[in-house]
């Protein structure tokens, strides 16, 4: 049973054998909860990945299941521009518990031949060789065939071998010989299980993990394994220890899936040895335990690492409140009403412990409320509550408050032993726990992983009343009549998912905004309850909305997931695209901004192509590139006998395109001559770029897609407006155009802050402009802090940067930002949606908006309404993006920090 991830232990784990397998039947189906990641390890990903979220939430796949079905990715905070806070606000969550039925994934079944020939190259598989109906291996193949989707989850095949009599694959040999499973990557074996060790899923699926995490999870057997680990880390990282009764159990399952989670943030240890955990002060060993060690903070070798123990059994979401709980902060003090404080300890089900302190026992006060908070580490959180900031009135003889939970009222208590804090506090904890289902034929979901902030979100506004009556509800019976009577707005959603629920508020916000103004009728439907209206209308994800208008194909929306980017998607889809102009004076009216003044709000910038009437086939490509951007930016076209009356005004040379920035007032031309649509369309998305835009959200993916060094003025507010005239000065004189130039607002994007500290040791003064050279060599380069930030100061340092005069003050790490699964791979995400903008086909001329009732037979077609796929498919899975990203580009010299 030796293997690579038993190379740091002197003996092998036990594992818990088909003899035992019994014992453990009625615990296997015990309803699971779904593992939360917050994934921040580098500090672009932690800007970025917020970033990309809320322009490309991934979005989860359909079923033609049952409502009962789990959730997944939930939904990023939707509303970004209210707030930026969320970068820096830390680590929040919350648990999306929902029970349900478990659709099991089907087992494929190859020959050896067929099955060898699908192993990719870093890809890890599972395959069981058997001779093909035999039927001593139905009850194996029963307990695999569940482990199917779950181990489809972290990216791992699982498939069954038929051997044939005659086959002469290496893995089919004797019936012996056949009761193994065999794990790949790629086509190398990197362990060979017996049957009777894999008794069921979730010895299945800790096995595998086990098998694939060797480097992340050290197995031990003796103390002076554990003191050699924890010597070594000491300084650098902290240890989650567990000990579990064999390898194999639901316990052990648990760990592999939290090692999955945090196996690169914290060093996991794993024993089956009783005397190793009696070894470090633990007699009465019952169950499985899990140890923190916090030893990243100890630089003194000879000292010891202190160390948590978690109180709750061994399940994924205890450990997961318990990491969680660990890493927020030990102590905090708080000025402010009691009843009003919240903190992630509430979210996370633990109550808050506030000691109260005056200013003349301050210091006493402090030292107990660390000693209490060490105590109650992991089971509640613990704050310094200052009396005399109050605003409040605290009982005098007050010395504790108890907040059991948020919207309770809190008790003011007082205790003169601090033993009696803890016990209060553990006698009034009450965690719910996972109860064991009597239903043998229940299966717990499967394990996900999503994104804190987005469900911290869901559970923030749980209480919310939504006026869901601004939006109609439609069924079976009702959905072909409503969108075939009138035009509509189609809100595909899943109630039991977060991510729909998230975005269900934006999507009610926005009936707010258009109640009594809009002619497009808002409606939804809950594809949880509706599963075959949301398959007939190629819905395989969610949440999805749909644009639907009389004899047209729906239009599918691919922007943000919010009120304000919806609003100007229905607002700007009023108007063809592009708008037939017929004469020169409208012509003026449409660049002046005048012919549309209501849509200035949404589209700051209009575009009209001009063309020589007997230009067909630019006019067709200009045509298509805006019949593409509808919705997103206003096009407009000129193509009668006058237009060298246009042409002639604005210096262009036809075919051309004219770009009017109604904020600046001015009207740009740029030559079209030997463009196509994709070229149209680039150069329409480029001219949308602001000369020196601030980096916010929605704007960074754009940007650093330009593939150019950052220029970047940090600013503790808004900008100074000689530092501004300065760059601008230097981008008209084109000296710039080697780097983008761009500011940050660390008062509307705290997290700039974080940034800055991983450039300098300590935050230098600001404003502060900084060089950084993301797509080649990650040096990082700082303007003078002595000198002015002049054009002739910043055009002479900027020419010893390129003639490398100037040293860099750092160098970013060249590591990648991995995501936890291939499905969190936002980047790439974000790259593959905007490689799909290259439309081919070819569309008749838009109409103005008096003439699309006329002709509206043809329309940008939404691709999803033409793609068949089998009812299969639309089951609740990971999001498999593999062929999606096949045409995108990698950002294979971005993997830096910002």
């Amino acid at each position: 049973m030796r293997g690579g991830y038993l190379e740091q232990g002197s003996q092998t784990p036990r594992p818990q054998t088909t003899t035992s397998l019994w014992l453990f039947r009625t615990r296997l189906h015990s309803k699971r909860f779904y593992f939360i990641q917050f994934f921040n390890k580098f500090i672009l990903q932690n800007f970025v990945k917020h970033l990309v979220l809320a322009r490309y939430c991934p979005r989860q796949q359909n079923t033609a299941v049952n409502k009962t079905e789990s959730p997944a990715c939930i939904q990023l905070q939707l509303m970004m521009s209210s707030s930026f806070n969320v970068f820096i606000v830390g680590i929040s969550f919350v648990m999306t518990c929902i029970f349900y039925k478990s659709t099991v994934g089907s087992l494929p079944e190859l020959s050896p031949q067929k099955y060898l020939s699908t192993l990719q190259q870093g890809k890890a598989s599972l395959a069981y060789f058997c001779q093909a109906n035999s039927p001593s291996t139905s009850i194996f193949l029963e307990e695999l065939n569940k482990a199917v989707k779950p181990l489809q989850d972290y990216g791992i095949t699982v498939a069954k071998v038929n051997c044939a009599k005659e086959e002469t694959s290496r893995y089919c040999g004797k019936e012996k010989d056949l009761m193994k499973a065999y794990l790949f990557r790629g086509n190398i074996l990197l362990r060979e299980f017996p049957t009777d060790t894999l008794f069921d899923v979730n010895a299945i699926i800790a096995h595998v993990l086990f098998a694939l995490l060797f480097n992340e999870v050290k197995y031990i057997t003796t103390l002076e394994d554990l003191q050699n680990i924890e010597n070594a880390l000491k300084g650098k990282a902290n240890i989650a220890f567990s000990y579990v009764r064999a390898i194999g159990t639901p316990e052990h399952r648990a760990i592999m899936e939290a090692a999955f989670v945090y196996g690169t943030t914290y060093q996991f240890v794993l024993t089956t040895e009783i005397a190793l955990l009696r070894s470090i002060g633990r007699e009465d060993i019952e169950y499985a335990h899990l140890y923190f060690f916090h030893c990243k903070p100890v630089l003194d070798l000879t000292q010891q690492c202190r160390r948590t123990l978690m109180g709750q059994p061994l399940t994924t979401l205890n450990i997961y409140r318990f990491i969680k709980s660990v890493e927020a902060p030990l102590l905090t003090e708080v000025a402010e009403d009691p009843q009003q404080v919240s903190t992630i300890h509430l979210q996370l089900g633990l109550p808050l412990v506030f000691i109260v302190s005056q200013h003349a026992t301050y210091e006493a006060d402090r030292r107990t409320a660390e000693w209490v908070a060490w105590r109650l580490l992991g089971k509640a959180g613990v704050l310094l509550l200052l009396r005399d900031s109050l605003d409040v009135d605290i009982p005098q003889q007050a010395n504790v408050v108890f907040k059991r939970e948020e919207g309770m009222p809190v008790e003011f208590l007082v205790f003169h032993d601090i033993d009696l804090v803890i016990s209060h506090v553990e006698n009034n904890v009450y965690i719910e726990e996972v109860q064991e289902d009597e239903d043998d034929d229940m299966e717990g979901p499967d394990m996900e992983i999503q994104d804190d902030e987005v469900a911290e979100t869901v559970y923030r506004d749980r209480k919310r009343q939504l006026p869901l009556e601004l939006a109609v509800e439609l069924t079976e019976e009702t959905f072909n009549a409503t969108v075939t009577a009138s035009d509509s707005i189609v809100l595909f959603y899943a109630g039991w998912q977060a991510v729909s629920m998230a975005f269900l508020q934006s999507y009610i916000d926005l009936a707010i905004k258009l109640k009594g103004t809009s002619i497009m009728l808002l409606t939804r439907i809950n594809c949880a309850d509706w599963s075959d209206v949301c398959t007939k209308q190629n819905v395989t994800e969610f949440p999805v909305v749909k644009m639907y208008k009389e004899g047209k194909n729906p239009v599918s929306y691919a922007g943000m997931l919010g009120t304000e980017d919806l609003l100007k998607f229905i607002q700007l889809n009023r108007i063809s695209c592009p708008v037939n102009i017929t004469s020169v004076r409208e012509a003026e009216e449409y660049l002046s901004g005048e012919l549309y003044k209501d849509l200035i709000s949404y589209a700051s910038v209009s575009i009209l192509g001009l063309f020589s009437p007997n230009m067909t086939i630019a006019k067709e490509d200009f045509t298509e590139a805006g019949k593409y951007l509808k919705g997103y930016v206003v096009t407009g076209i000129y193509s009668e006998d006058d237009v060298s009356i246009l042409s002639n005004k604005y210096t262009a040379t036809l075919p051309a395109l004219l770009l009017a920035r109604h904020k600046e007032g001015k009207v740009e031309s740029i030559p079209l001559a030997n463009t196509h649509v994709q070229d149209i369309v680039q150069i329409i998305t480029n001219s949308l770029l602001e000369t020196f835009p601030e980096i916010t959200v929605e704007n960074l993916p754009t940007y650093l897609r330009l593939q150019k060094p950052l220029l970047i003025l940090f600013s503790d507010g808004s900008i100074n407006p000689q530092h501004k005239k300065a760059v601008l000065t230097l981008v008209k004189g084109k000296h710039l155009d080697l780097v983008t130039p761009c500011w940050l607002n660390l008062k509307n994007t705290p997290v700039g802050r974080r940034i800055l500290q991983a450039y300098f040791d300590v935050l230098p003064p600001l404003p502060l402009l900084v060089v950084v050279n993301l797509h080649s060599g990650g040096q990082v380069f700082a303007f003078p802090s002595d000198q002015a930030i002049t054009e002739q100061n910043l055009l002479l340092w900027l020419k010893k940067l390129e003639a490398g005069l100037e040293s860099h003050i750092t160098i970013l790490p060249a590591q990648e930002w991995k995501p936890p699964l291939p499905a969190y791979n936002f980047l790439r995400m974000m790259d593959a949606a905007a490689s799909s903008h290259h439309p081919t086909r070819k569309s008749p001329e838009c109409m103005k908006e008096t003439d699309v009732q006329e002709n509206d037979k043809e329309q940008h077609e939404d691709k999803s309404a033409i793609r068949k796929e089998p009812i299969e498919t639309l089951r609740i899975k990971r999001w498999n993006r593999s062929n999606v990203f096949k045409a995108e580009k990698s950002f294979k010299h971005d993997n830096k920090e910002l």
